[in-house]
């Protein structure tokens, strides 16, 4: 009886699996048509590795996506280097450290976090955030890398620290008590057994942070000047791929070869994203197999 109960919701389970595939497989398949009529005009290697983004310019357009790229990766790396080590560290506070009240009222104020919109979070970093880096590092551009960065890091930890702390709890409790009996310290017991224990949730978290982070559009484009250039300074305006198709795919002619480059750079994205979520199923996989 109790299997025939089941079946139901296993095929509802399996229907809602494949439906989801089968969307993700069209949108796929949807962005390659619309991407490849720029590949006729251009390489895709000299679409990856151009230098200069300048689709609307009426004498030569430049569809290299390269500036987009580094621009993507400077923030991302940026907002990374940052929430990582806090959104953990946070996330042991809250799980080994805080006591209940405590818990009771962090808890609350990280779910607030996580569900602002990011156009307030864009709004923050373009008035009130910008001037503080500007005035800190005394920068040439106010909108740049790292005010996207630490913009970018602000929404990401909340995600990181959620699922890092569930990962943390659920490490079972015999494997600390059994740490502290041999005599190691609170201290000791957290790096040596609770970490490596919960890598594996902890580096979920890490890597779904990364992937809203790649993914973000309104923060990024307030936030960081929309210059399409060519650097690895984190001081300057860069461009992100996402802003990009935000702010260009409203005023592109529809089947222009600008339109299809837009198309193109949401293929790019598309293909990074699956890549993240694929290298973290195989970390997380790996990570599994090493703590059994």
């Amino acid at each position: 009886m109790k299997k025939r109960g089941e079946r139901p919701i296993e095929s509802l389970l399996f229907f809602s699996a494949f439906l989801a595939l089968i969307i993700l497989s069209l949108i796929f398949l949807f962005l390659v048509s619309e991407a490849l009529p720029i590949f006729w005009l251009i390489s895709p290697l000299d679409f990856l590795l151009g230098r200069e983004w300048m689709p609307a310019s009426f004498t030569e357009p430049s569809y290299g996506i390269l500036p987009l790229i580094l621009g993507t990766f400077l923030v991302v790396v940026t907002a990374i280097v940052i929430a990582v080590p806090i959104g953990i560290a946070c996330a042991i506070y809250l799980s080994e450290v805080a006591d209940n009240r405590l818990k009771e009222l962090l808890k609350p104020l990280l779910e607030i976090l996580a569900g602002i919109p990011s156009v307030v979070y864009g709004f923050i970093a373009l008035v009130f955030l910008s001037g503080i880096v500007h005035t800190i590092f005394n920068t040439t551009y106010r909108l740049n890398a790292l005010n996207g960065g630490l913009i970018l890091a602000l929404m990401i930890m909340p995600t990181i620290i959620t699922i890092s702390e569930d990962a943390i709890n659920s490490v079972p409790r015999e494997f600390k008590e059994a740490s502290l009996a041999m005599g190691a310290t609170r201290w000791e017991t957290i790096r040596i057994i609770t970490l490596p224990a919960a890598k594996s949730g902890i580096t979920v978290g890490v890597m779904l942070g990364l992937g809203r982070a790649v993914g973000e559009t309104m923060a990024v484009m307030m936030a960081t000047g929309n210059s399409p250039l060519v650097t690895f300074d984190i001081f300057r305006s860069i461009q992100t791929m996402t802003a990009t198709i935000a702010i260009e795919m409203g005023e592109v002619v529809f089947g222009s070869p600008h339109y299809h480059a837009l198309f193109a750079v949401g293929l790019i994205l598309f293909l990074i994203t699956f890549a993240i979520n694929l290298i973290a199923d195989v970390a997380i996989s790996r990570l599994g197999v090493r703590r059994r």
